[in-house]
């Protein structure tokens, strides 16, 4: 007797994977990152004060665009990525559209990592890979089903990735990748001598103009 079952797979979540395609734009950006890094005392006072690791912009700095040609060169590659994202969700943005709403960089150093999380009040993060030193740590993706599978058996450890609880990552430098602001990811740690740079990105939504 043939087996006339099917099966479906459904609520699918997206991670795209985009490139800068320019050496250039990345030797600028890495220059550009390490200015900031040079100038920014607040931001070094965060960083201290939040027990970070290295150095990132976050919380100092919200106009990188006007601070450096490469970063808002990168900013238009970064919009045309997050309207081609869109649509692979199948998004109907008639009335809305995307607007980048924060962008800075990270300087994550040697053995340092950054713990799970998501990005609120937005709808599209990413993150742009500049300098990527052998071993400096990929990304981990986790099933954003995970806590409600209460009593589920784990999965065995050829599952396909579709079919896994984790995903994991390591980009290479001029790769840029967008997901879901809600998918809680993480940063692995760092474990190269050198530090791993990096430009974190948050998109939210705006009614047209």
């Amino acid at each position: 007797m043939t087996d006339q079952s099917t099966n479906l797979s459904v609520f699918a979540t997206t991670i795209g994977t985009y490139s800068i395609d320019s050496a250039e734009l990345v030797d600028e950006l890495e220059a550009s990152i390490w200015m900031l890094e040079d100038g920014d005392e607040a931001g070094a006072t965060w960083c201290e004060q939040n027990g970070y690791d290295g150095y990132t912009s976050y919380a100092s700095l919200d106009d990188l665009p006007e601070r450096a040609p490469a970063f808002a060169e990168l900013k238009d590659k970064l919009d045309g990525f997050a309207a081609s994202f869109a649509d692979t969700l199948y998004w109907n943005l008639t009335d809305q559209r995307l607007v980048l709403d924060s962008l800075w960089v990270n300087i994550l150093a040697p053995g340092a990592s950054h713990s799970a999380h998501i990005h609120p009040n937005s709808v599209v993060s990413g993150t742009a890979y500049v300098s990527l030193p052998d071993d400096s740590g990929g990304i981990k993706f986790e099933d954003p089903r995970l806590d409600k599978m209460m009593a589920a058996p784990p999965v065995l450890t050829n599952a396909p990735e579709d079919s896994r609880r984790f995903l994991y990552r390591t980009p290479k430098v001029g790769d840029v990748l967008l997901w879901e602001s809600w998918l809680r990811h993480e940063v692995m740690p760092n474990r190269s001598e050198d530090p791993r740079l990096s430009i974190s990105f948050n998109y939210g939504l705006a009614p047209l103009p």
